[in-house]
């Protein structure tokens, strides 16, 4: 298959996509559900709808246009994908196959309904395309390798396959930036970034930066709209521990009533817990962030005023272009 004809391919899935029934998707949802308890029928279908948003020939196209695409001998390109939130290794499977090669998979065990139900349709579309997807539990026959894991996982992927071109990737974390000018629409914007799948993923905000003085009471009156997040046992039960080990600790918090806020330099926080550290000044905030530029997957910020930041509430709608760690995965296929 030539470019056009793989675009065309997935540009037909994203409409397969938009086109399922109600049934179908209760039906998805509920797999997936059992697979991974916390992947919520909210969770699948807003992973189901941006993905069908962004499959269209247009958007394909344009993301496609400037790399050399046809392979005259293609590769087999061994993926090793995640699944903490739904459908997070779809992007690295579409990168290998829209650029010619093969792709040999190797599916977390948390991710399996949803994954193998878009390959699924790839088959059906397209039995060609289908063909260069190959299922794997050891990449001893891949010439080039994805894959991510936690930063355990990534030292053991870097040694393993140093002798093969790769892209490995590691934890990542998102934060936002508040300058104390936002508008409360604004902040609530912020409860996409940071509810949205229960704060897994490595676009969800797990820190804020405020400048020095801020009064977060402003931020959590705007959040209570997601105040339901409690309603998800596991959410719970995460929140609780994190609450007690605070109260018993004697540590300083903030309590909501269904997130918990805490001062602290580090920029990972637990799930159901926001970690916050005050700046004096843009300048002071600026070499803060290029200390932990290994580790931020993006920055948000109110209309995205902070230089580099997209805007509050966008961090889980990323481009076909923002790719993970910010390595470009077609310049990467495109010159194995």
């Amino acid at each position: 298959m030539v470019l056009k004809e793989r675009i065309q391919a997935f540009a037909q899935l994203g409409e397969q996509i938009k086109s399922l029934t109600e049934v179908e998707i209760d039906n998805l949802c509920f797999r997936a559900g059992n697979g991974n308890s916390w992947f919520t029928p909210e969770s699948v279908q807003l992973a189901l709808n941006a993905w069908g948003e962004s499959l269209t020939e247009e958007s394909l196209s344009a993301w496609t246009n400037n790399y050399k695409l046809e392979p005259t001998a293609p590769k087999k390109v061994g993926l090793v994908m995640a699944g903490n939130i739904p459908l997070v290794g779809f992007h690295d499977l579409l990168s290998v196959l829209i650029s010619g090669h093969k792709a040999m998979v190797k599916l977390s065990s948390q991710d399996k309904v949803l994954m193998q139900f878009m390959i699924s349709e790839i088959n059906t579309i397209s039995e060609t395309l289908g063909a260069n997807i190959i299922h794997a539990e050891r990449m001893n026959e891949a010439d080039a390798i994805i894959a991510t894991g936690s930063d355990n996982s990534a030292r053991y992927f870097k040694h393993y396959f140093a002798k093969h071109p790769h892209i490995i990737r590691q934890n990542r974390t998102a934060v936002a930036v508040i300058n104390g000018n936002e508008i409360t629409e604004e902040l609530t914007n912020f409860g996409k970034d940071y509810f949205q799948y229960f704060g897994l993923g490595c676009r969800n905000i797990s820190k804020i930066y405020a400048p020095k003085g801020y009064d977060f009471v402003k931020l959590i009156d705007a959040l209570m709209a997601y105040e339901t997040v409690l309603d998800h046992h596991k959410y719970r039960n995460n929140y609780d521990y994190n609450k007690s080990i605070y109260l018993v600790n004697g540590e300083p918090h903030l309590d909501s009533g269904f997130f918990l806020m805490r001062e602290s330099e580090a920029l990972v926080s637990p799930i159901s817990v926001l970690f916050y550290e005050y700046y004096n000044s843009e300048a002071e905030l600026d070499l803060t962030l290029a200390k932990h530029h290994d580790k931020i997957q993006c920055v948000v910020s109110a209309n995205g005023w902070y230089e580099g930041s997209i805007p509050l509430g966008k961090a889980q709608q990323p481009e076909l272009s923002d790719y993970a760690d910010g390595v470009d995965t077609l310049e990467f296929l495109s010159g194995i």
